[in-house]
C-alpha cells in the first residue's frame, strides 16, 4: 500500500479518535494520544494508557517513562521516528488509575485500525495490559504475567501477513527500579533482531 493511502488511513483513525464518545474517558481528558511515528514502521510499540503528559501534549510517552524509552531505543540504535509508538487506550484514565475492561473494549478497535494500515512486522507490547490484550486478541488462551514472558517470541498469523510479537516491561518499571533497565535493554535486542530477520 502507498505511504500516501496509509497517511489517510492513519488520519482518518485520529479524526474518529478526536471524535469519539464511545466510553467516559473523553469527558475527562485534555486531548486524545493516538500515536506518533513512522507510518510505514516496521515495529509497534503499544503501551497501556497516556499518563498526564501525554495527555497535555498528545504525544505517547513524553514523561519520564518516555525518556526511558527513549533511552531503550537509543541502546539498540533506533530513534522514534524509526517505529509507531501507540496505546491500547487514546486517552489517560483519570489519576493513571488502570485501564477498565469496558474501555478496552471501546477503545482497541482503534488500535486493531492501526495494525491494519501500518502491517508492522514486529509488535512489542509494553506491560501486562498491552500484552494481555494483543495476545488474546491473536488466540493465546492463557496469558502469563509480564515477569513470565518477557522477551519471549509468539508467532502470529494474521490477515495481513506472519508477525511477531514480543511481550516487553512497561518503561516505566526503569522508572520505580532503575536496577531493571538491562532486562529492558537485554529484550530490545530480541525486538531488534526479530524485526531485522
Amino acid at each position: 500500500m502507498s505511504l500516501k493511502k496509509i497517511d489517510e488511513q492513519l488520519k482518518n483513525i485520529r479524526d474518529k479518535v478526536v471524535e469519539c464518545k464511545k466510553c467516559s474517558l473523553f469527558k475527562t481528558r485534555t486531548l486524545p494520544v493516538v500515536g506518533q511515528g513512522s507510518h510505514q514502521a516496521k515495529v509497534v510499540l503499544v503501551g497501556e494508557a497516556p499518563g498526564s503528559n501525554e495527555d497535555k501534549t498528545g504525544i505517547p510517552f513524553c514523561g519520564a517513562a518516555g525518556a526511558i524509552l527513549d533511552e531503550l531505543l537509543d541502546s539498540i540504535s533506533y530513534k522514534r521516528e524509526d517505529v509507531y509508538i501507540c496505546n491500547i487506550l487514546k486517552c489517560r484514565p483519570p489519576s493513571n488509575r488502570n485501564p477498565k475492561s469496558d474501555e478496552i473494549k471501546a477503545c482497541t478497535p482503534y488500535l486493531e485500525e492501526q495494525f491494519q494500515a501500518i502491517k508492522p512486522k514486529v509488535i512489542g507490547s509494553l506491560g501486562n495490559y498491552a500484552t494481555t490484550y494483543i495476545l488474546e486478541k491473536y488466540g493465546e488462551k492463557e496469558v502469563q504475567s509480564i515477569g513470565q514472558i518477557h522477551g519471549r517470541v509468539f508467532k502470529i498469523k494474521t490477515d495481513f501477513g506472519l508477525i511477531k510479537i514480543i511481550p516487553l516491561y512497561h518503561p516505566a518499571t526503569v522508572v520505580y527500579n532503575r536496577n531493571m533497565i538491562e532486562i529492558l535493554k537485554s529484550d530490545f535486542k530480541i525486538l531488534k533482531k526479530y524485526n531485522e530477520k
